[in-house]
């Protein structure tokens, strides 16, 4: 009996080794270091202090399709998650010719460029597997733009800072791989001309665009 009692007892040791380890999993699910892939939809358009009400073909969006790369760090603490993190994307949205007609923009014919973003994230885990999260940060992008003032054709970036936020959710597919889908705004307030050659880049002026984007992604914590 003494000998039963003991073989029992490891076994019920041994078994409870996979479930700790399964919980331990489960609680470090979102936590350290991770890298993603970004792909999505990108929509541009004037924002509501320059719409020109008289002449709707001025407001035309550009939309095209989003890519890029992110980084980030998380803290689980519990039931929140906590993080930082960081995003290199670009674009093909660009504005056009329709019938024969430019569509304006508000500021000119217009390609978005790269997109550089810095901000954080905080998030409530509804279970093991799934995290919804509000995310805010800093947003730096350029613009081609091209526009003429009737005489001249001018080809120039424009630099543009503005603020994020947006709103997602993350699955954890395993321990280290994970699929993410989200929604932000961005809003550019300010920016400047970076001209070509040895000219020197203008002063900052104000400027209103509107950003949506609705992204997905796919990656890797370490």
């Amino acid at each position: 009996m003494k000998k039963l009692l003991i073989v029992l007892a490891g076994g019920s040791a041994l078994a409870s080794v996979p479930a700790l380890a399964q919980d331990t999993t489960s609680d470090s699910t979102f936590t350290g270091p991770r890298v993603e892939a970004i792909l999505g939809y990108d929509i541009n358009k004037a924002g509501s202090s320059i719409d020109d009400d008289a002449n709707e073909d001025n407001n035309h969006t550009t939309k095209g399709l989003l890519y890029g790369v992110g980084v980030g760090y998380d803290v689980d603490l519990g039931g929140v998650v906590v993080g930082a993190e960081a995003e290199l994307t670009d674009s093909t949205a660009k504005t056009g010719f329709q019938d024969g007609q430019f569509a304006g923009f508000g500021v000119g014919n217009v390609k978005a460029n790269r997109d550089i973003y810095v901000g954080a994230r905080v998030g409530a885990k509804v279970s093991p597997q799934t995290l919804v999260y509000v995310k805010g940060g800093y947003t730096n992008a350029k613009f081609d733009v091209r526009s003429f003032d009737g005489t001249t054709t001018f080809r120039d970036d424009l630099d543009a800072d503005g603020f994020r936020i947006g709103a997602g959710a993350e699955y954890a597919i395993s321990r280290n791989t994970f699929a993410k889908l989200e929604y932000r705004y961005s809003n550019y307030k300010e920016a400047e001309i970076d001209f070509d050659g040895t000219l020197p880049d203008s002063d900052r002026f104000d400027v209103d665009t509107d950003r949506h984007q609705i992204v997905a992604a796919v990656g890797w914590r370490f």
